[in-house]
């Protein structure tokens, strides 16, 4: 499974980006995305810059990505993740999610 990680962009060069995001520097290959600025926020999988993100849906992910990382580690979820979970939904809502009504 991949993961796509929001990184922002810190530096350009022909074809590739130099991102920062959770704690890494990395160089992004931009092809898929078009031309990007310093400030930009980028979702990354793999390398590869997918997708343009606005600042508000990065700190969104990076809230979820936030969660995974506490449950993979044993710890209670801190933080708010910008969405309900579905330990904290109804039975009724959980059909709904799944499709089933």
């Amino acid at each position: 499974m991949c993961i796509g990680i929001p990184m922002q962009v810190s530096a350009i060069e022909p074809g590739h980006a130099w991102c920062e995001g959770r704690g890494e520097r990395r160089r992004v290959n931009t092809a898929l995305v078009g031309p990007c600025e310093p400030g930009d926020w980028l979702l990354v999988f793999l390398g590869d810059a997918r997708e343009h993100i606005s600042t508000e849906r990065a700190a969104e992910v990076n809230a979820a990505l936030d969660l995974v990382q506490d449950a993979m580690q044993g710890r209670r979820a801190r933080g708010d993740a910008g969405f309900e979970l579905p330990s904290q939904m109804t039975t009724e809502q959980l059909r709904q999610l799944s499709g089933q009504t």
